[in-house]
């Protein structure tokens, strides 16, 4: 028997494998051009890529009210530049979101 997926799960699942991790200073150009969003370490990349894709406002509005999701800022442009950096990104077309990767220690 086999499970039938909803689709919201397929795309989910899609966009799960459209993210990769990716050196910063490999997406200046879109932090140049105000199209690279920052998401909070604490919120899961694929979800607000999700919702984003689903044109979900309140939800998105919450976060950047909460200071959770907004445009990359310079000062931290800059420390991941200078840091050499990587983040996790996924495109949401015309926005990038990136998001720090966690260390582990």
């Amino acid at each position: 028997m086999t499970e039938t997926k909803r689709p919201e799960e397929i795309f989910r699942a899609k966009l799960n494998l459209e993210t990769s991790k990716i050196a910063w200073k490999e997406l200046q150009r879109f932090f140049a051009s105000g199209s690279a969003l920052a998401v909070a370490a604490d919120l899961d990349l694929v979800e607000v890529a999700f919702q984003m894709s689903e044109d979900n406002v309140e939800q998105i509005q919450q976060w950047a009210a909460a200071g959770k999701l907004g445009k990359v800022s310079d000062e931290q442009a800059g420390e991941w530049l200078a840091n050499d950096v990587s983040v996790w990104a996924v495109v949401v077309s015309p926005w990038v979101l990136v998001q720090p990767i966690r260390q582990v220690h």
